[in-house]
């Protein structure tokens, strides 16, 4: 399979060993780069990010006039506008007056808060590493989650479902499929269907972008889930229950403040969610047996993964 047209991926020279011998071989490994978001009145937040298609400048997006770029929800502008909204900086898109890559600079996006006062700042002018969660102790856990409202509870699956969806995700990858090192995360809706799906080095970057881009598309979030390739911890339950979202599946594990945290408002959260199988530490009432699926018709209806 050829990635020369992939972006998010770069050859680097290698040597490959076993027990007998040593050779000289080329890999594809994922870029990492840096994009900050310069947020008027607050500060700026640099991020270690790894963009997967080219970022296109100028582009930008007003309440008013929608995303200023051909082709969709650029991710450049998805990821910086799901990262302000999971950190809490606004609470509706009509609380952005705009959003803009730098023309002179495409590794910085501009953002314009309407009311940069009503902002819920709990960090500035920091670097967020690809890895980098929430440090503190229990008054910052409180600070993450102040202002939160408990989510709806209109989402019901069945295991096979959540299953499909996380292979259609897998499948889906392009970068990891090529690296090996990409997160992903994707937000799909009451059927199963996949709405938007992104990628990245960081599996916090990943979840923002794809929240970002229903934001940004004018998606609405409320009745949909996400499934995530990476264990859930206390900054992924938060940016879930942030964005509304009623169930976080996820194929690895999940911390005690990310089950703390989505058993407070309300959020179905999964884990190891493989082989038809899902272990539900929150809310397990949203996960269908095979008696309540065939009751409400779900098992007699095909999968529908867009």
């Amino acid at each position: 399979m050829s990635y020369i047209h992939q972006h998010g991926i770069r050859a680097v020279g290698a040597q490959r060993f076993d027990e007998a011998s040593r050779s000289d071989d080329a890999c594809w490994v994922v870029e990492e780069e840096t994009l900050t978001i310069d947020v008027e009145g607050i500060g700026a937040y640099t991020l270690m990010w790894t963009p997967t298609e080219p970022v296109a400048a100028p582009c930008g997006f007003t309440p008013g006039d929608g995303v200023l770029a051909e082709g969709g929800v650029p991710e450049v502008l998805a990821l910086a506008a799901g990262f302000a909204f999971t950190e809490g900086l606004f609470d509706r898109i009509e609380d952005l007056r705009s959003l803009a890559v730098c023309p002179d600079n495409p590794g910085v996006v501009r953002l314009v808060l309407a009311d940069p006062q009503r902002a819920q700042v709990r960090r500035r002018n920091v670097v967020v590493g690809s890895s980098c969660g929430i440090c503190g102790g229990r008054e910052r856990v409180e600070d993450v989650v102040r202002g939160i409202p408990p989510v709806g509870d209109s989402l019901r699956l069945d295991p096979a479902r959540l299953d499909a969806i996380m292979t259609t995700m897998r499948q889906r990858q392009a970068v990891w499929l090529a690296t090996g090192g990409t997160h992903a995360a994707a937000i799909f809706d009451a059927s199963g269907r996949l709405l938007v799906l992104a990628e990245d080095l960081g599996r916090h970057n990943a979840l923002d972008k794809a929240i970002g881009q229903c934001l940004l598309a004018g998606r609405p979030l409320a009745g949909c889930g996400t499934a995530l390739t990476s264990r859930v911890t206390l900054e992924m339950a938060s940016k879930a229950a942030r964005a509304g979202l009623e169930m976080v599946a996820a194929v690895s594990a999940a911390s005690s403040l990310a089950i703390e945290v989505t058993g407070r408002f309300g959020i179905t959260l999964c884990g190891f969610v493989r082989n038809g199988r899902a272990t539900a530490f929150t809310h397990g009432h949203r996960i269908l047996a095979a008696e309540d699926a065939a009751a409400c018709g779900q098992l007699c209806k095909p999968l529908h993964i867009a």
